[in-house]
Parts: C-alpha cells; sequence; structure tokens
C-alpha cells in the first residue's frame, strides 16, 4: 500500500499542477478523439486552459496563500473561481462546475480524507449534472458520477474511516471506477460508438482523477490506464478528418443576474441554441445581509455558455438582462484548410511543447464583443 500519503492543501496545489502539466501533454490527442456534443476539436485545450486558470490563481502573494493556509477548500474554492471566471468551452466550464462544487465541504479542513472525499465528489457530480440543460450520459458526466458512486461505496465499506488508509483505498476505487466509466462511454453514445473513440471529456476528468491520486499518494500516473481506449492510441490520425464542419458558435461570458434572470435567460438559451451551460460564480451579491434594504435585489454571478447558429441574438438577449463581462465567441467548425494534423503526441513529458500545442490548436480563433 501506500507509504507517503499527503492530503493537506499542499496536495492539493500539486494535484492542480500535476493536471495543468498532463492536460497539456494530452491536448492533442483529447480535441483529436472530440465530436461530443459538437465536433469542434477543442476538448484537450479547453480543459488546459481553464486548469491553466485555476493554477496560476495560486501562484499569487504571500498574503493570498496566508488567507488559505491550510485550508482545504479555500484553497480549491480559490482556484474554481478563477477556472470558473476564465473556463472555456463545454469540458472547461464543467471542470471548473466540479472544481467549485467540490471545494465546499471541505472549507475549514485542513485535510483530505475518505469520507470527504466521497462528499466533494458527490456534490460535484451533482452540480455538473444540474449546471447543463440538457445532460448527457456517456460523457464527463457520467465520469464523475461514477467515481463519485466509488468513493461512496468505499467510505461506507470503511465505516467512515478518515485514514490515510482509507483515502488510498478511496482514490484506487475513484480511478478505477472513472476508467470503466470511460470505456462505456463509447457505447452510451450514438456518435462515438460510430466513429469507435471513447469520450474526450471523460478521458480528461480520468486525467484529473488519476493527477489526484498522483498527488496525494505520491505515486506516479496510470498511463496504462489509457492503453487500449478507443482512438486514443497515438498513431491515430485526427477523428474529424472526414467529418463535415459544425455550424455556428460558442458564446461564453460572465453576468451578475438575479435567481429570475437566471431562469429566463437560460430558458430562452435552450430556444436559441444547444449545450446550454450556467453555473453559479461564487455567492449572493447585493442585500445578502440583514439590511433588508428596499428594492435592493439580491444577484449571483453566473457563467453562462451556449452554441448557436448566430452570436448576435444571443448577446443582445444576453444583455438585455444585465452587463456582462468577458463576451467571447468560438467558431465551432475547425479550420480544414490546411488538413488535420496528427496528435503531437512526441511532445508528451515536455511542459514546454505540451502549452504550444495546448494554445494553437484549430478552433481557438475567438473575438470580444
Amino acid at each position: 500500500m501506500q507509504t507517503k500519503i499527503a492530503a493537506n492543501a499542499h496536495a492539493m496545489k500539486r494535484w492542480l499542477g500535476k493536471a495543468e502539466v498532463i492536460l497539456g501533454n494530452h491536448s492533442d490527442r483529447l480535441n483529436a478523439i472530440n465530436i461530443f456534443p459538437v465536433a469542434d476539436g477543442d476538448t484537450g485545450t479547453n480543459l488546459y486552459l481553464t486548469v491553466r486558470a485555476a493554477v496560476a490563481a495560486l501562484g499569487g502573494t504571500a498574503t493570498d496563500a496566508a488567507e488559505t493556509g491550510n485550508d482545504v477548500g479555500a484553497l480549491l474554492s480559490r482556484a474554481g473561481q478563477a477556472a470558473m471566471e476564465q473556463a472555456r468551452g463545454n469540458s472547461g466550464t464543467l471542470f471548473a462546475v466540479f472544481l467549485c462544487a467540490a471545494a465546499e465541504p471541505l472549507v475549514g479542513k485542513s485535510r483530505l480524507s475518505a469520507p470527504l472525499l466521497a462528499t466533494a465528489l458527490n456534490r460535484a457530480q451533482i452540480r455538473a449534472w444540474s449546471a447543463l440543460s440538457e445532460p448527457v450520459a456517456g460523457t464527463m458526466l457520467s465520469v464523475l458520477e461514477a467515481a463519485a458512486h466509488a468513493a461512496q461505496a468505499v467510505d461506507a465499506s470503511q465505516s467512515g474511516d478518515d485514514s490515510n488508509h482509507a483515502l488510498g483505498l478511496s482514490l484506487d476505487a475513484v480511478v478505477d471506477a472513472a476508467y470503466q466509466a470511460v470505456v462505456r462511454t463509447e457505447d452510451e453514445l450514438a456518435q462515438l460508438h460510430e466513429a469507435r473513440v471513447v469520450d474526450a471529456g471523460g478521458v480528461g476528468m480520468l486525467l484529473v482523477l488519476d493527477c489526484l491520486r498522483s498527488a496525494v499518494l505520491g505515486e506516479e500516473l496510470q498511463d496504462e490506464l489509457l492503453d487500449g481506449l478507443h482512438g486514443y492510441q497515438l498513431q491515430d490520425p485526427h477523428i474529424h478528418e472526414h467529418m463535415p464542419a459544425d455550424d455556428g458558435v460558442e458564446v461564453m461570458c460572465t453576468i451578475n443576474l438575479s435567481p429570475l434572470n437566471a431562469a429566463i435567460l437560460r430558458q430562452r438559451l435552450d430556444e436559441m441554441g444547444e449545450s446550454v451551460i450556467m453555473s453559479q460564480v461564487g455567492g449572493a451579491q447585493g442585500n445578502d445581509d440583514d439590511d433588508d434594504e428596499p428594492g435592493v435585489e439580491v444577484s449571483y454571478r453566473w457563467r453562462v455558455h451556449v452554441h448557436v447558429p448566430d452570436p448576435e441574438p444571443a448577446v443582445a438577449l444576453i444583455r438585455s438582462l444585465g452587463e456582462p463581462t468577458d463576451i467571447a465567441v468560438s467558431q465551432l467548425a475547425i479550420p480544414r484548410e490546411n488538413g488535420q494534423e496528427t496528435a503531437a503526441g512526441e511532445a508528451s513529458g515536455r511542459e514546454s511543447e505540451s502549452t504550444n500545442a495546448a494554445t494553437n490548436v484549430p478552433g481557438q480563433s475567438r473575438h470580444e464583443f
């Protein structure tokens, strides 16, 4: 069994750092098998850039570090808020939702334990499923759900034991369950089954969870987890090579909204487009104390994501309900004029090369409103 387990705030920081590197190194391969919800080939890039934002938030001043101290939840919450503010795409947004939600039951705790891991993962998978207007099995959501159930099963079998031994058992079970869930994605979604690939976002979440296991248990990442996953062999071509281009754009922004306006926005975006994700960024703002000041409405900060045929109506709708920040529009279609390149698998293990690969991937042209 594991000989040296570290589950404190420093280990959580190490976890996110590992995830940044591994997602950077695997971004090309994840992009190559990304065909759901749209074949826009950017899941790896989106996950990498979102995790990078989380890691950057933890590299602040000594004062910033003092604010979180040894508080595992406070550290992850800070990283999660930064990830949410800069989340990219479906996969990046769902990762940010996962991180923010997992942090909540850990606030005030100095170390992760098996019972806390079970609670955190359960909170995260519920929040991720509810963030999407139309959640679909066979995706990151299924992988998160399987991981949460595995952690709960171990916690129950160990009768709530908060020892390092129980935590090690739980992390092993979580990663194994996530792997099995990734394998199942190919048969859960018709698009994946037809293309004979597993879900890219699911693989990304598997890598993130294995990074958590590695950081806490002091063990190497389990590279063999990727062996045999359909479509993941480095010599395989880019899966989008013979697929028709996707029309439309991805619109993302952050905006303060009352609960009523948030519900209105979600409903109208559902009518306009697809892949609607809305998740809170932080707590209530406005009249959230006991001042009872009349006329001041409680609002929340929201991260908004949607795929639409035309950005203008969506942007106009968003602006009619509030004052958004960081409105970004990205084309869903992958540029095909130069052909698709195969994955840069040879960059694996070299962080500088992975960073370049992740930030210069087709389909990432964006412009701000």
